[in-house]
């Protein structure tokens, strides 16, 4: 399968069912387990996977399979869905690695070409990332990714919108 996007270091492609074993690693340790309890269970792993596939379906876009580059191992997701924010539906940047490949640079990478593919190829005029605050790994990704942030309140919880406008 084609790649949708690549960097220097990594591949984004489209998810394929066969991606379950992998993304179920992904979700599988404490601190992603933190932010995605839901997703310990195996048929909530499949059923984002078809989230994924519908979203291609339907817009053209979703999270995307990231892999290193040259290589054929699944090692997180990075990509673009809609997200309500305050009563608008904005374009989110969204990423999750697996627990041994925090820490080398690979979401800032995979979201900042996610970030150029958006105002690229869907002409949108922001594009913004949502976290919790709690998740200081995300929110280190997010701040270096985008120009601007606010503090907001999604779904009863506190949040940060976190974003870049075009131009």
């Amino acid at each position: 399968m084609s790649n949708v996007i690549e960097t220097e270091r990594l591949s984004l492609r489209r998810y394929t069912l066969a991606d379950l074993d992998a993304l179920c690693e992904v979700f599988s340790d404490s601190y992603a387990r933190r932010f995605y309890p839901e997703m310990l269970a195996r048929e909530r792993v499949l059923g984002w996977i078809e989230w994924n596939l519908r979203n291609y379906e339907e817009t053209g876009f979703g999270l995307w399979a990231m892999e290193p580059r040259g290589e054929t191992r699944l090692i997180g997701d990075c990509g673009l869905t809609y997200q309500e924010v305050e009563g608008r539906r904005e374009l989110e940047i969204g990423y999750h690695l697996h627990e041994g490949e925090r820490g080398k640079g690979y979401a800032t990478e995979a979201a900042r070409a996610c970030l150029a593919y958006a105002f690229r190829e869907l002409d949108v005029p922001l594009v913004c990332s949502i976290v919790a605050p709690e998740n200081t790994a995300s929110c280190a990704v997010a701040g270096r990714v985008h120009r601007s942030r606010k503090d907001f309140v999604k779904a009863g919880r506190p949040a940060i919108f976190f974003f870049t406008e075009s131009g």
